[in-house]
């Protein structure tokens, strides 16, 4: 008995200590949890799960250590045992069990989850954009098969990422200096990245890649580098450290900002740190407008919808900056967006994984519309995008090609660049019919422009037999076509081109400058003059009549013995007396002004019918509206010789 019962105790004494030392353990990784050290967090929280050990709070941060190491299919193995153990979760761990369902192509179970987090949510956009594009996937697969996808070349088994242009070069972030111990990041257990270049060759291949800056690159990290078109000038993401020390916020953290570097000579110089950093949230991955005028960046700061957000700020002068504007929910969401691009066709890249996409960060696209507002946001679809974490892409858009990073799998390292170009696998051609406005005859040898956003000409063709013109086109482009033909007037029309293979399709009516008028005509419509309004009670000429009746006095200048009767209505308010009278006022008022300027009494008459011929319902008795009153309250110019 006493055996057994010291059995007993030496038993529950061994698994009082593993389960305090496993407590232990999982307090200690906690601890680096919330200090961003993921790596070691895994690595503790993993062997504490082997033995068997569930515990609910550690499922959600083993999940979340891998999610936020962009490790998604690991993270889903955690999430997936999280919601077994419990699925009364909040709202965003549904939306990241969803986004690593995706990476393993679990997709209608992702959607499953997409359901109850829009459900939970409440307000999300990303949950109102799930709902929006139920069709998501097929969008998507319309978009995709653009691009062939190879690998950069230049990629090491680090990460190696965020790449930019400058001239014939290529200038990204890698993590393949191991030299020091002091180079790793307990985040990633890697080393702290620095700048290389890599000359690109005629031929499409990279040379060896070489560090770029010493003045640049620091012992910490150094990424996403972009340049002004002049090669002169250079901004660019640094953790929170200048002159040798560095910055933390006041959870201890260091963060990341963007700095500003000038070419004097040879060398980068002169860095400096942009007014609008913070010691207590992250700016990061700066691009450029077209014009150079616009700073575009990531950053958490105070006003951001989601964990990172898209911002714009303007560039006033050289050190002169005006205040960030978030680029609002058309663009952001309560996700990440992050890595922003501007290309030569003033189009925005940009990574996301708030909205519907194939898993983890997608690539999108937004093009710039009236004042530079961004328009529909639009996946742009396999192979660039996948089931990981895909970003950072930026393309030359007179060549079709560029760069992304991603962590997909096949890769050498962490992260890898990708090279692609931009193949014609969408066809879409453009059509119309010219016609006249007014008979709508199709008019036959009418001369069409095709001119693209910039409206640099194109194309020019003339229409066929049957008033059609046809064009080759871009798809997702914007174009403008221009139609004119002899005794017509010129006329433009705007459209954007699907993304997907097809025919769109824009007509033109144009309108005759010489037009045949007989007599009996209302010259106001024959010339598409508006209506002459009088105010309410009132026969005297309005400054907008006198700018309509300046048409009709052209013409009867023009054509000497062209007579003209002139027919003034009122509305149905008042007696029919009292409208006969203000009618023939009104008459008598427009048929005075004409006769003021220079034509002969002779060739004029008129006549008030008061509210006999009334356009509208709007009799006695009939409750009208201000402006269907004020329709019967006119003047007609009708035609009564022409010679």
């Amino acid at each position: 008995m006493k055996i057994k019962t010291l059995l007993y105790s030496i038993f529950f004494s061994i698994l009082i200590s593993q389960s305090y030392a496993q407590k232990t353990r999982v307090k200690a990784a906690d601890k680096k949890y919330d200090q961003y050290i993921y790596v070691d967090a895994i690595l503790t929280y993993e062997r504490v799960a082997e033995k068997g050990y569930k515990d609910e709070k550690m499922f959600q941060k083993l999940g979340n250590a891998y999610y936020f190491n962009a490790e998604l299919a690991k993270a889903e193995k955690w999430y997936r045992e999280l919601f077994k153990m419990n699925q009364e979760q909040e709202a965003e761990y549904y939306y990241r069990y969803s986004q690593t369902l995706k990476s393993i192509g679990e997709y209608k179970k992702s959607d499953e989850m997409m359901k109850e987090f829009n459900r939970r949510s409440g307000n999300d956009q990303r949950g109102k954009l799930f709902a929006d594009q139920k069709n998501y996937l097929e969008e998507i697969k319309a978009n995709s098969r653009r691009y062939d996808v190879t690998d950069a070349g230049i990629n090491s088994k680090y990460s190696d990422y965020g790449s930019s242009f400058l001239r014939n070069k290529l200038v990204f972030a890698s993590a393949r200096d191991t030299t020091g111990a002091y180079k790793v990041s307990k985040w990633t257990n890697q080393s702290y990245t620095n700048l290389y270049s890599s000359e690109i060759k005629p031929s499409g291949e990279m040379e060896k890649p070489e560090r770029f800056s010493k003045i640049i690159n620091s012992k910490f990290h150094e990424s996403t580098p972009v340049f002004t078109k002049d090669g002169k000038t250079m901004f660019f993401t640094r953790n929170n450290y200048l002159n040798g020390k560095k910055g933390k916020n006041s959870e201890n953290s260091t963060l990341l900002k963007l700095y500003k570097a000038v070419l004097v000579g040879d060398e980068w110089t002169n860095v400096t740190e942009l007014p609008f950093n913070s010691n207590e949230y992250s700016v990061a991955h700066p691009a450029l407008s077209v014009d150079e005028k616009t700073l575009y960046f990531a950053s958490d700061m105070p006003g951001t919808l989601g964990q990172s957000d898209l911002f714009s700020v303007k560039i006033n002068g050289d050190s002169n900056y005006g205040i960030p504007v978030n680029l609002g929910k058309n663009i952001n969401t309560e996700g990440r967006e992050t890595f922003p691009f501007i290309s030569a066709d003033n189009e925005l890249y940009f990574a996301s994984d708030g909205r519907p996409g194939l898993g983890g960060l997608d690539i999108f696209m937004s093009r710039a519309g009236i004042e530079n507002r961004f328009e529909e946001v639009k996946n742009i679809g396999e192979p660039i995008n996948g089931p990981q974490d895909d970003f950072a892409f930026i393309i030359d858009s007179k060549t079709k090609s560029g760069f992304f990073t991603s962590n997909r799998n096949g890769g050498k390292g962490y992260d890898d660049i990708y090279h692609f170009k931009e193949v014609r696998v969408c066809e879409q051609s453009l059509s119309g019919i010219i016609t006249d406005q007014e008979s709508g005859v199709v008019l036959y040898g009418s001369k069409v422009s095709l001119f693209n956003e910039q409206f640099d000409l194109i194309k020019e063709t003339l229409t066929n037999e049957n008033g059609v013109y046809v064009f080759e086109v871009e798809c997702g482009k914007v174009y403008y076509v221009r139609a004119q033909k002899e005794e017509y007037e010129t006329k433009e029309g705007k459209i954007t081109i699907d993304d997907t293979t097809g025919k769109s399709e824009l007509s033109l009516e144009l309108e005759q400058r010489i037009k045949p008028v007989g007599e009996g005509t209302d010259l106001a419509k024959t010339l598409n003059i508006p209506i002459i309004y009088f105010d309410l009670d009132k026969s005297f000429i309005r400054k907008d009549a006198a700018f309509e009746l300046e048409k009709i006095l052209a013409v009867m200048l023009q054509y000497p013995e062209m007579k003209i009767d002139v027919r003034s209505h009122t509305d149905s308010r008042q007696t029919n007396k009292y409208n006969e009278n203000l009618s023939e006022r009104r008459a008598k008022s427009t048929m005075t002004w004409l006769i003021q300027n220079g034509i002969e009494a002779r060739r004029l008459t008129s006549k008030g019918y008061g509210e006999t011929e009334l356009v509208n319902q709007c009799s006695d008795g009939v409750k009208c509206s201000e402006s269907e009153h004020q329709a019967n309250r006119r003047s007609e110019f009708i035609i009564v010789r022409t010679e």
